[in-house]
């Protein structure tokens, strides 16, 4: 039976260590020494005839293994076997022969047939039944083959003959419990950290890919490089063993509103304002700022608006109003004005500060002026005589009326717009004549009231209807 049928025949059986031989299932002794049962475990279920053929029996393999010339690396005591030290001695005794038998049977498991191997192909130069315990294995490493030459009865032997060890986040297949026989198949995907960036959001995942196109398929992100999108890694870049991370920017519709510039429809791969300010070569003035702050994380139809606030300096020539002068004029009745010269406007040179938001002035401010003209003063003559006392004669009808009205105060202005004490506004004041006394009808006397008051009735036919009311009382 050859190497590659005996595997076939135990492809089914998983995490086994012994070996169906013509003496029944056997496993290496937990003997410190070499033994028959360990050479024929070695051997597998032919030992007999692979024994036949180079003419050497049990006792000569295990003399020529004990020999000198023979190296076998010494058996190793796991350190912690006495760690308990709460237990009882004889519980701690029966551990440390426990752990003794176990590591005894590991290294026979990894080192022995090895042994075997060597010892019979040196007696028979290199018998075929002595290679037949060779096996040739390829092993597939991230799609790369190579070829694995193994005493080993396991993934896991053959692996570690290789010297290839399986991480956490590898995928391993067959299983590492799983028996290999010679020609069989052995396929090992490398497990890669990858972080992802999008758009400024971090996520880390673990892949087994060789190539960042691969990698976005198993994390379902086939489709993320739509046209416009900037990555940092191409699709078919090469994913290094000890992981990468890998930064995606997607394209995004923005519309920018620039002071009193007009919108304006841009596309951009930024993921802040900070950095699409930076693509556009937009810079901020001092008492400039972006709406939200330079942080604001863009997405696909945002909008950046900007606010530009500039203070500029103006200067400008403005006029003087004249400055009033009043005069006396003892010949102008008393309440009566006249301009005697209307003077002339001076001119002068005013610094402006300027603050201007988005186009449109919000603050202006006086820093300084300069007179260039002076103004000429504007004349005004004020009467100070007093206007004759009209004869009213008997007026006691008309105090009655003020009695009513304003309840006989007739220097009283109430601020309804009426004035004194018959309550005139000023537009009938004025209408017959009394400005002539004074300008509101509060600053004339009684008898110059009560003489306006006359006309006002006369013009209504001799009636008291201006005073609906309180005319009654006349």
């Amino acid at each position: 039976m050859t190497g590659s049928r005996q595997a076939g025949a135990r492809s089914a059986v998983l995490d086994r260590h012994f070996e169906d031989t013509a003496y029944g299932q056997l496993d290496f002794s937990d003997d410190p020494n070499i033994t028959q049962q360990d050479i024929l475990a070695a051997l597998g279920p032919d030992a007999d005839a692979m024994m036949a053929e180079i003419d050497v029996d049990v006792d000569e393999l295990i003399r020529l293994i004990n020999a000198e010339t023979t190296y076998l690396p010494p058996i190793v005591i796991p350190d912690g076997l006495e760690e308990d030290r709460t237990a009882s001695p004889e519980a701690r005794r029966a551990a440390l022969d426990e752990g003794l038998r176990q590591t005894t049977k590991v290294w026979k498991r990894r080192f022995l047939k090895g042994a075997v191997l060597s010892v019979m192909i040196s007696v028979a130069g290199g018998g075929a039944a002595a290679l037949a315990m060779n096996k040739s294995i390829t092993v597939d490493v991230d799609g790369q083959q190579q070829t694995v030459h193994s005493f080993g009865d396991t993934v896991g032997e053959v692996l570690q003959d290789a010297g290839l060890s399986v991480g956490a986040h590898d995928s391993l297949s067959p299983s590492p419990q799983a028996e290999v026989g010679d020609g069989g198949v052995i396929k090992l995907e490398r497990g890669r950290q990858l972080k992802m960036i999008v758009d400024g959001s971090e996520h880390t995942s673990w892949v087994r890919a060789t190539h960042l196109g691969d990698a976005l398929g198993q994390l379902g992100m086939a489709g993320v490089d739509k046209p416009g999108t900037w990555m940092s890694m191409p699709k078919d870049g090469e994913l290094p063993l000890q992981g990468a991370t890998v930064e995606i920017k997607t394209l995004k519709n923005i519309t920018l509103y620039d002071g009193a510039n007009e919108p304006k429809k841009v596309t951009t791969t930024a993921v802040t304002t900070k950095e699409f300010l930076g693509e556009y070569k937009l810079t901020l003035g001092p008492e400039d700022a972006a709406e939200g702050g330079l942080d604001v994380k863009l997405v696909d139809g945002a909008e950046v608006h900007i606010s530009r606030t500039g203070v500029s300096t103006v200067v400008q020539k403005e006029s003087i109003d004249p400055p009033e002068q009043k005069v006396d004029d003892p010949d102008l009745a008393k309440g009566k004005t006249s301009v005697e010269d209307p003077g002339t406007p001076g001119e002068k040179m005013v610094t402006y500060k300027v603050t201007q938001k988005n186009g449109k002035e919000v603050s202006r401010e006086s820093v300084s002026e300069q007179v260039i003209t002076p103004p000429k003063p504007k004349i005004i003559h004020v009467g100070t005589k007093q206007a004759p006392t009209p004869d009213i004669g008997d007026g006691s009808a008309w105090d009655r009326i003020a009695k009513c009205e304003s309840g006989g105060n007739w220097a009283i202005n109430t601020g309804n717009g009426y004035y004194g004490g018959l309550q005139f506004d000023k537009r009938t004041w004025d209408a017959y004549g009394g400005d002539e006394y004074a300008a509101l009808p509060n600053q004339a006397s009684r008898e110059q009231q009560i003489a306006i008051a006359e006309k006002v009735k006369a013009a209504r036919g001799g009636s008291y209807s201006a005073w609906p009311v309180c005319g009654a009382k006349a």
